[in-house]
């Protein structure tokens, strides 16, 4: 007879302070109690796994997020130390500002953390979080993923910092900004900001009722 539970994980991305953040639980209870771990826990009895997700971030981080993309399933026999669980991942972009993060339940404290500064995971959670980096990489060649993780309105060099920074590796500025600004889903705004020490630059916004149209006619989105 098998005795297998089934949970669920979210991996959260966001950009905040100009950098790829995640958001992490501190665990209140064993095992692990006091590790950094990504938002999730065990699927009720007539729950689906969709509504086990939201709920899980729903309590212990306060985060409600419209979309969440199914990632990948982690089912190591010793992944969790009580017993057999099986996980299913999910993953999602948000803009930090829209939410006001709270810990609650099993979860002492929640956090933004930069992608390249995390802390020690609890359980397989650093697997988890690897594989959705690798989704994120991926999506970022076929999808203007700045949609869902950008401002509304930013400066051409944060859409820079966030490709740098999923890529992992520099990019050439300007066939970069060639290239984005050929899609024509990019509008720049006749307002300007101070950018550290240089001359104030112009803001953007995406045009997401001109993307969708060209997504209808076929249009690829290709960054690579």
């Amino acid at each position: 007879m098998q005795n297998i539970r089934v949970a669920v994980d979210a991996v959260v991305f966001g950009y905040k302070d100009h950098q790829l953040n995640v958001l992490l639980i501190k665990r209140k209870v064993a095992p692990f109690q006091g590790s950094w771990a990504l938002p999730g826990g065990l699927v009720l009895e007539n729950e689906s796994l969709e509504a086990a997700v939201e709920r899980e971030l729903k309590e212990e981080t306060n985060v409600t997020i419209d979309y969440l993309e199914q990632l990948y399933s982690f089912g190591k026999p010793d992944r969790d130390p009580r017993n057999r669980v099986v996980s299913v991942a999910y993953f999602a972009l948000v803009k930090p500002s829209h939410h006001k993060i709270k810990a609650d339940t099993d979860a002492q404290d929640v956090a933004w953390f930069p992608i390249n500064e995390l802390p020690e995971l609890a359980f397989d959670h650093h697997l988890i979080l690897d594989k959705a980096k690798t989704r994120l990489r991926n999506k970022l060649t076929y999808e203007p993923i700045g949609f869902d993780l950008l401002s509304n309105k930013f400066l051409f060099s944060d859409l820079e910092k966030l490709y740098m920074t999923i890529l992992e590796k520099k990019i050439d500025r300007r066939n970069f900004r060639k290239k984005i600004m050929s899609f024509e889903i990019l509008e720049e705004l006749d307002e300007k900001v101070s950018e550290g020490r240089g001359r104030p630059a112009n803001l953007f916004k995406f045009n997401k009722k001109q993307y969708f149209k060209l997504q209808k006619e076929g249009f690829l989105f290709d960054i690579k």
